[in-house]
């Protein structure tokens, strides 16, 4: 799989960038194609991703939900310290 190059993120450099790649100066990478198998798979993760937290979170209890939620604030704010 290639990779594209990302853009700098400053945004002096980003506009030099984008500027060569719309002049031809620069060849913007594109992503190869995907395989057949790899469209569908990619399609078939996307689809079932897209229903997954919110099936679970429709299966679990509201005690259970506080809970989780209780315990990702506070890991959230004890990486910030």
């Amino acid at each position: 799989m290639i990779i594209p190059k990302k853009l700098p993120r400053d945004s002096n450099q980003r506009a030099f960038e984008i500027v060569r790649i719309s002049t031809g100066e620069v060849e913007a990478e594109v992503e190869p194609e995907r395989t057949p198998v790899s469209s569908y798979f990619a399609e078939l993760g996307r689809k079932g991703g897209a229903k997954g937290g919110k099936q679970r979170a429709k299966n679990m209890s509201a005690r259970k939900r506080t809970q989780i939620a209780k315990n990702a604030a506070r890991a959230r704010w004890k990486a910030k310290k």
